[in-house]
């Protein structure tokens, strides 16, 4: 019998360390996609009687000052970074993109709003084909067709359906496409604590100017809706966070796809928003060619990496 060391530490034997990794990232992930439709929905409740401008300031400066204590605790050495513009980039776009998805969350039904972010895959892809110079498969291309066929099913140009706010919901979702690529570049040499604090920094100043031009005060029920707007956004993106880094991405991710569900739910019980048959054929078209994208993704990438692995040995 092999004697027990004893700096290794005994195997988890109860409680939540047993639960395969995979299972508690899916429920990290699916956790925080619940979170932020809550905060979507803060959004779009706070947006009958406050300027949306205003509401993204608090919503940003709430999630920085929730943010500081943790910082403090680090110690500010930990922000040391030598990608000052990129991560100055990072927030300009990040801001843009919240706007665009606050302005949306007001004027169209939190289902239509959620579900066209998730769009983001395809305009991945797009900007990689352009952009980046990647050739992509020809049936990743079928695919992402048939996924901007769901965003016109739920957009519906034709006809008396067509709302212009739809146009801005997509690009909110171009924006937190561009914020990704931003993320990837950064998170090749910067901390996620650093990514946070930078992100959170830029979007609260920048924030402010138009906040200031558009500026109404809020009662005090409404400064208190809008702290827990800036908490539940934190804790919704570190949950999402937390949960990729738990489990395996490709088994992981998909369950982000469940704030669809959730804002689809929330918009009948809440906002008594019932999408109609377009939007709800629409949001199926992007999901599944959304997943298949990704899942697509990743095994290219396990690939790469098996190959990688293989000359190097």
């Amino acid at each position: 019998m092999t004697p027990a060391t004893d700096d290794a530490p005994p195997p988890p034997t109860s409680g939540w360390a047993v639960v395969p990794a995979n299972i508690r990232g899916a429920f990290y992930v699916a956790m925080g996609a619940f979170l932020l439709v809550l905060m979507a929905g803060l959004v779009k409740h706070l947006g009958d009687s406050l300027p949306v401008p205003v509401i993204v300031f608090v919503r940003f400066l709430a999630g920085f000052l929730v943010l500081m204590p943790v910082i403090w605790r680090m110690g500010f050495r930990v922000l040391k970074t030598s990608r000052l513009p990129l991560h100055l980039t990072r927030g300009c776009v990040g801001l843009g993109g919240n706007l665009a998805l606050f302005f949306a969350l007001v004027h169209l039904t939190i289902a239509d709003t959620i579900t066209i972010q998730f769009s983001r895959p395809l305009i991945m892809l797009i900007i990689a084909t352009v952009f980046l110079a990647e050739r992509p498969r020809p049936k990743r291309l079928v695919v992402t067709v048939l996924g901007f066929c769901g965003i016109v099913m739920i957009t519906r140009p034709f006809g008396g359906g067509f709302d212009p706010w739809t146009l801005v919901a997509l690009s909110g979702a171009v924006f937190a496409t561009l914020v990704a690529l931003c993320i990837k570049f950064l998170a090749r040499t910067e901390p996620t604590m650093v990514i946070m604090f930078y992100f959170a920094l830029v979007t609260t100043t920048l924030s402010s100017i138009p906040a200031i031009i558009f500026w109404e005060t809020p009662t005090l029920l409404e400064f208190g809706l809008l702290a827990i707007t800036g908490t539940l956004g934190i804790a919704g993106q570190s949950l999402f966070t937390h949960g990729l880094a738990t489990g395996e991405t490709s088994f992981v991710l998909p369950f982000d796809y469940l704030r669809i569900l959730y804002a689809f739910t929330l918009g009948v019980i809440i906002f008594a928003e019932l999408p109609p048959a377009w939007s709800r054929a629409g949001a199926a078209t992007i999901i599944l060619s959304s997943i298949y994208l990704l899942r697509t993704e990743q095994k290219e990438a396990r690939k790469a990496a098996l190959s990688t692995s293989r000359s190097g040995n």
